[in-house]
């Protein structure tokens, strides 16, 4: 069973083939929806020389970079994005215990999906399912002028 309030429902393989190049470089792989309605979307992030600070434990900015990502990339599931993108509006975090290697998932869940601004609940915990950072993003959407549509065309991908 698909939770309702996804509008574009694409396989592992197309969302990390669509992930766009800051995923990509910070180790960002999409797993796949998640939940008993799969409501949530999930990613993993390596904990590695890209995303440790100097201390050898994550960087909080690494934390905010994971669940911004897969927040917004949610976010663009549940829209048109033929005319439509979701854009962040604020993020805030709660940064709980440190990692210090192998990966950490995240988990976006909707708290509200309404027509001009979206609230989604990251979680990011450790491989031992320790929480290492709680988010709560923001999102804004905003229709796409019909330049911004024509320069597009075709172009739904939701590249982040």
């Amino acid at each position: 069973m698909m939770a309702d309030h996804w509008r574009i429902v694409p396989s592992v393989p197309v969302m990390n083939d669509t992930r766009g190049p800051a995923l990509e470089h910070m180790g960002v792989e999409f797993l796949g929806f998640h939940g008993q309605d799969n409501e949530s979307l999930r990613a993993r992030m390596a904990v590695d020389e890209r995303t440790r600070q100097r201390f050898g434990v994550l960087h909080g900015g690494a934390s905010v970079f994971l669940a911004e990502s897969l927040g917004s990339y949610a976010a663009q599931l549940t829209i048109d994005s033929a005319t439509q993108r979701a854009v962040g509006l604020d993020i805030n975090a709660n940064h709980v215990s440190p990692a210090r290697s192998g990966y950490v998932i995240g988990t976006a869940t909707p708290q509200h999906i309404g027509g001009r601004t979206q609230v989604w609940a990251i979680r990011i915990e450790d491989e031992k399912a320790r929480l290492v950072c709680v988010c709560r993003l923001t999102m804004m959407i905003v229709t796409l002028s019909a330049q911004e549509r024509m320069s597009e065309p075709g172009h739904h991908e939701f590249l982040l």
